[in-house]
């Protein structure tokens, strides 16, 4: 039985391949596994019938067979786990891999997403320049420990893992800030996350949603 993941039908990235079903597209093309994809809009993600399946009224969603997963992270590490690819399978490296999901998700993203809300949501607020550069030097402490543990790496901990989808993923949404040109060695990193080819098919089946296009190749 092939997946199926749900993804906006109008997505609010404009194609950039920031939306929450780039990470599981990605992480399908990386084991080689058919997925199908259905499109929700804003106003359905919030119906009872898709909060059956996400009870938070988000994508993606997750269903095969009986078995329906939320959360983008839970479901690549479902895939990583079901399918060769994405995690070592030396018992150590295999754990070391899935610490760095966390660290993507719970330490890394968390202070990103701040500052897109401060851009987006609150730039109207009297305070919000002063807020701006906090939440802007609170991503860059993490940079900083990141930079400095990737040093001259080509991947986090070894070879690719489902650690560094997840990581590159998380970086790309500081497109256009300028943070990370500070950080040479992490611009390199997420550079190389976006040749992998599984990367390239993931972003074009993505953007082919938003042009209405299909994917060439």
């Amino acid at each position: 039985m092939i997946p199926i993941i749900t993804a906006f039908e109008q997505s609010p990235d404009r194609g950039q391949g920031l939306a929450r079903d780039m990470p599981v597209r990605w992480a399908f093309e990386e084991v080689g596994q058919p997925y199908d994809v259905r499109l929700v809009s804003f106003s359905a993600i919030k119906e009872s019938a898709h909060r059956s399946l996400q009870p938070f009224g988000q994508i993606p969603t997750y269903e095969e067979g009986d078995l329906v997963l939320f959360e983008s992270g839970a479901i690549v590490f479902h895939i990583a786990e079901r399918h060769a690819g994405l995690l070592p399978n030396d018992a150590n490296a295999r754990s070391r891999a899935i610490a760095w999901m966390f660290a993507a998700l719970s330490t890394v993203e968390p202070v990103i997403v701040q500052r897109e809300v401060s851009v987006y949501l609150e730039r109207d607020k009297t305070w919000h320049e002063e807020r701006l550069p906090i939440v802007e030097d609170r991503i860059r402490i993490r940079l900083d420990d990141l930079s400095a543990r990737l040093g001259a790496g080509e991947w986090l901990d070894g070879a690719f893992s489902a650690g560094d989808l997840l990581m590159v993923q998380v970086l790309r949404r500081l497109g256009g800030s300028g943070i990370l040109d500070d950080y040479p060695n992490l611009v390199a990193y997420v550079a190389r996350g976006e040749a992998r080819p599984a990367y390239k098919r993931a972003f074009a089946a993505q953007l082919a949603v938003y042009t209405g296009e299909p994917p060439i190749g």
